[in-house]
């Protein structure tokens, strides 16, 4: 994967910030910001300046990244670097979004799942969903799935996330939130999102 340096999820839990820049590479974002096309369908989640970085520091843990867009093989992409740390019960970077402008339900009942478009560096990440019974930072609906070395389309049905640490069954009529996750383990990650929508 080519492109320049791209830093930490509401969905696991940890800072939430906006990409993680200098204010005058801010500036400069912000402006292809507004020049990425913006999606009318209602289904689509992938406007950029929408998702922000969370890391594992707010709960005392050290992992550092980065989250910046970027041309990436002819395309404009999320893309989201830096090194998953374990000291301190860490372990996670994220690049989440609430599905709502006001942080309530969105209801994905007619749908069957998620699809991202996605490139990256081979290792394992997760699609962690949040739904209105989700109480704690720790708890989510997970998928996993290997960052392809080119741009790929995933699919991931409804019924393919595990409950993590929540009894509740999943209700796609009450979704909240949405991350992609590097998590559990030290790594480096290194991913990129093209799109992401429900099918």
């Amino acid at each position: 994967m080519t492109g320049r340096d791209a830093t930490p999820p509401n969905g696991a839990g940890g800072r939430n910030e906006r990409p993680g820049i200098p204010e005058d590479a801010r500036r400069r974002h912000a402006a292809r910001l507004r020049d990425v096309p913006r999606m009318t369908d209602p289904r689509d989640f992938t406007q950029f300046e929408e998702w922000s970085l969370v890391s594992d520091q707010v709960m005392g843990g050290v992992s550092t990244g980065t989250l910046v867009v970027e041309r990436i093989d002819g395309r404009d992409a999320l893309r989201m670097r830096g090194g998953v740390r374990l000291e301190n019960d860490g372990g996670f970077l994220q690049m989440a979004r609430d599905l709502t402008p006001d942080g309530t339900d969105f209801d994905a009942s007619g749908h069957t799942g998620v699809e991202i478009e996605v490139i990256g560096n081979g290792e394992s990440y997760n699609v962690h969903l949040r739904t209105a019974d989700v109480e704690k930072s720790w708890q989510s609906y997970r998928a996993t799935f290997d960052a392809p070395a080119r741009w790929t389309t995933l699919r991931f049905p409804f019924d393919a996330f595990s409950p993590h640490r929540i009894e509740a069954p999943f209700d796609a009529a009450h979704l909240r939130r949405i991350g992609l996750v590097a998590i559990g383990r030290a790594f480096h990650a290194d991913l990129a999102l093209g799109s992401l929508r429900f099918y």
